[in-house]
């Protein structure tokens, strides 16, 4: 038996945008998901035959990153699935990090967000390295489009590239707000794509989220929360016009902004999570809880994939 594990993420500005080529800032947080893997006469997940329809990440990691004996895997989460906060990244980098195990290769982190990125893009159909980097790497992660100090590795995909930096994060008290709406992300992906390939409008919002992830690093750098938070929220507000919030989520910010620096949509948006940066962490989960969310608590600097036990 080999156990595995891997963080979930929040991304603190730039997401859609990030697909584009444009930057992004993202936080490896203290909610994982654990794999564990072991030989078995068939291939199962949690109990069921595994299926491509139902399981397309496992069973893609397993189809073109394994030729050994059939597996059987379980996995147990605290990262509920749809909610914007990298599970299939965290399922994905795990399950090759097991495989890595087994095949008595070793975790290297690099080669699980490269093995990782590779199964999200095949799966959502058009995706960015950030949730399988920071995954792979945990801490902080900055996608940029040229290299900069604290190049972690760089990834090409048909035209695009995307280079991954450490980000260096001061403790931020983060409180996410769940929608309990369960939002796939290849289709707000696919919407995003649509939107920016028809309309310069579209292109221009892209463009401006860019701009507000440089702003962002330096407000990191500077440990200026209140200016951080105005980015955050600005980004809300982009990403809304861009079509992929929605009203719950919507409920949720605009609940949290009195206690608030900022808050905003983290990942795909169209229903899963919410994030606000606030010194006044259990002032913000109670507006959270009372417009109808599952407010969590959580801690930045989380470490990346790992080994458990073997």
């Amino acid at each position: 038996m080999v156990t595995t594990s891997a963080p979930g993420k929040v991304i603190l500005l730039g997401e859609h945008a990030v697909v584009f080529g444009q930057p992004a800032i993202a936080l490896a947080i203290d909610m994982r998901l654990r794999c564990h893997v072991h030989a078995h006469s068939a291939y199962y997940l949690n109990g069921a035959p595994l299926s491509e329809r139902t399981h397309p990440y496992v069973h893609y990691a397993l189809s073109h990153h394994w030729n050994g004996t059939p597996l059987a895997l379980e996995t147990h989460s605290d990262i509920p699935s749809g909610s914007g906060m990298g599970s299939s990244a965290a399922v994905s980098t795990s399950v090759l990090a097991a495989l890595a195990v087994l095949g008595k290769r070793g975790i290297d982190a690099e080669d699980m967000a490269r093995k990782a990125f590779d199964v999200e893009s095949s799966v959502q159909g058009r995706a960015s390295p950030i949730d399988t980097s920071t995954s792979a790497h945990g801490k902080g992660i900055f996608i940029d489009r040229r290299p900069g100090e604290g190049l972690l590795w760089h990834v090409q995909r048909d035209s695009r590239e995307w280079f991954i930096h450490h980000c260096e994060v001061p403790e931020l008290s983060l409180v996410v707000g769940y929608t309990g709406i369960h939002a796939p992300t290849g289709p707000l992906v696919a919407k995003v794509k649509r939107f920016v390939d028809h309309t310069t409008f579209a292109r221009d919002i892209v463009q401006e989220i860019g701009g507000l992830v440089l702003e962002g690093m330096r407000c990191l750098r500077t440990g200026d929360q209140v200016a951080l938070g105005r980015l955050m929220t600005r980004d809300h507000k982009l990403l809304a016009i861009l079509g992929v919030s929605h009203p719950s989520l919507d409920k949720l910010v605009y609940a949290s902004l009195p206690y608030s620096f900022g808050a905003k949509l983290t990942g795909a948006g169209g229903g899963g999570s919410m994030i606000a940066l606030t010194d006044r962490p259990d002032k913000v989960a109670e507006a959270i809880k009372m417009k109808g969310g599952l407010p969590m608590i959580v801690r930045t600097g989380a470490a990346g994939v790992r080994l458990d036990k073997e």
